[in-house]
């Protein structure tokens, strides 16, 4: 293949997407060739910190004022699987706060000393480039085998560096859950290429353009869209669909999985980029009840969370609760919902990722998780508790937060679509989050230690884990405080989305974005 035939925009002097993709693979190779030659966590932080400045120099081209999609890319490949990236104010955040999270890992890694950190650091980048790659591109099915991928990376994660009980029963529900999730999303997948094919006089086709271009019929919509929906729920996860979590957050995980799990909503994401735009009737037909089924995911879990006595499967039932929030907020279909659905998406991101680093660090310590069992940590571990709070406030959106916009954002178009019922409830839903939350805050770090608990000798926090824990209070803090830039980012990325929906006849077309 000639080079000729490589495009790229000239929005940028080079291929910035492809760059950022191959970067972590370059990694990887680099990794595996210097095992035991040198140390290689300096190398691997260095490689992380160029993929995070990469990453912000996407940022610095992207032009926030144009509401089509940016900085295109396209490399023919094979006749179904052709190159094709792009982005969006909403893959730019994306891709920012994956960057900033693999660091992050890379740093934690560091801390823990793994065994195996050659192995450990390869998957790592590997993680990374294959989310790179699902927030770039324009092709449904590159999206699908690189979400394929990504959950086997992980399942290889929870396999080799896990420590815990009935980790094969965790690792077996994680592989049923997903397996059966992507069985969905391939079907799904297919049925969108063959009605292509069907229209088109047999020319298949997995790019959302084409997609885009050929409608699909009524008699199929609901179909197709019920396969995305359930495909993309189960890793979000979404009630009822959120079986998996709780025993994978109790028994098989680290942190670093649940960070590239949970901290990335890759299946908002997919909804977002896919589902809204191609399934727009099913959509309108099928939201009240997702909102339904939402609202109630809020409560069960909550309740659920406020019953734990394990903080993982306390912060796994956090996640399930809170999940449902956005999905109220981005199936109110509205530009203020999509604005703030995708904000707090990242924003929970950023925040869950902290809560998971946070108590990784606490079972350093004290190798429980228990509540019961914890307690009086603050005055040995202060950076660390600060962090936890200041994480557990972003999540229920308390004001000086990021999650405080992205709330306000996600009720108000709730309110305009659902009615002041519905709204409240998902307010309660937030009050309840703040509930177990706090708690597990107050429980860990502020209470005495239980009389018949052990005390054992805690050692106070490394350099590294301060670093890493001042590192997330700042992100927290400066994008909640200076919000601006992120909802400036996201302005006009859900024009071409809010349009649709408002020429399909939708209520809810005030723009509520605020600045």
């Amino acid at each position: 293949m000639s080079l000729t035939e490589i495009h790229w925009t000239a929005q940028s002097s080079y291929p910035i997407l492809a760059t950022l993709q191959l970067l972590p693979l370059l990694a990887i190779a680099l990794i595996l060739s210097l095992r035991g030659k040198v140390a290689l966590y300096p190398v691997a932080i260095g490689l992380a910190v160029a993929e995070l400045l990469l990453a912000f120099d996407l940022y610095r081209h992207f032009d926030s004022a144009e509401s089509a999609m940016q900085l295109a890319e396209q490399l023919p490949l094979l006749p179904l699987l052709g190159y094709h990236a792009a982005v969006d104010g909403m893959s730019v955040l994306f891709i920012l706060l994956t960057a900033v999270l693999s660091l992050l890992v890379v740093l934690y890694a560091r801390v823990r000393k793994l065994a195996d950190s050659t192995t450990f650091l390869a998957m790592v980048f590997a993680i990374e480039a294959s989310l790179l790659g699902m927030f770039v591109t324009l092709d449904l099915l590159w999206f699908t085998l690189l979400s394929a991928l990504e959950l086997l990376l992980i399942a290889y994660l929870l396999q080799r560096w896990a420590k815990a009980p009935q980790d094969d029963m965790a690792m077996g529900r994680y592989l049923q859950f997903m397996g059966i999730g992507l069985l969905l999303l391939f079907a799904g997948v297919f049925m969108l290429g063959w009605n292509h094919a069907d229209a088109t006089g047999g020319q298949w086709s997995f790019d959302l353009h084409d997609l885009t271009m050929v409608p699909v019929p009524i008699e199929i919509q609901s179909v197709i869209f019920f396969l995305l929906f359930y495909g993309l729920g189960i890793r979000i996860p979404l009630f009822p669909l959120h079986g998996w979590l709780p025993l994978v957050a109790e028994h098989g995980t680290i942190a670093v999985a649940g960070i590239f799990l949970l901290g990335l909503k890759t299946g908002i994401y997919g909804l977002v980029r896919f589902v809204l735009p191609l399934l727009s009737e099913a959509v309108l037909r099928w939201h009240d009840w997702v909102v339904a089924f939402a609202l109630a995911g809020i409560f069960y879990a909550a309740i659920l969370a406020l019953m734990q006595v394990n903080m993982r499967r306390m912060l796994a039932f956090a996640v399930i609760s809170h999940t449902g929030v956005i999905i109220i907020g981005l199936f109110s279909l509205s530009h203020a919902a999509f604005q703030g659905s995708i904000l707090l998406s990242t924003t929970f991101g950023t925040a869950t990722a902290c809560l998971l680093l946070m108590s990784g660090f606490v079972y350093r310590r004290t190798r429980t998780l228990l509540l019961p069992r914890l307690g009086d940590l603050f005055g040995h571990l202060p950076v660390i508790g600060i962090a936890f709070l200041i994480a557990g406030l972003s999540i229920i959106g308390m004001p000086g937060t990021p999650g405080f916009d992205a709330v306000h954002l996600l009720l108000e178009a709730a309110i305009l679509e659902f009615g002041a019922m519905v709204t409240i409830a998902a307010a309660l839903g937030n009050v309840a989050a703040a509930a177990f939350l706090l708690w597990a805050f107050q429980r860990t770090f502020l209470a005495p230690r239980a009389e018949d608990v052990p005390t054992p000798e805690i050692e106070p926090a490394m350099p590294m884990e301060r670093v890493i824990a001042v590192v997330l209070i700042m992100i927290l803090l400066g994008t909640g405080f200076y919000s601006g830039p992120w909802l400036d980012l996201l302005e006009h990325s859900f024009d071409g989305l809010t349009a649709l929906y408002d020429g399909n006849g939708h209520a809810g077309a005030l723009d509520l974005v605020t600045h």
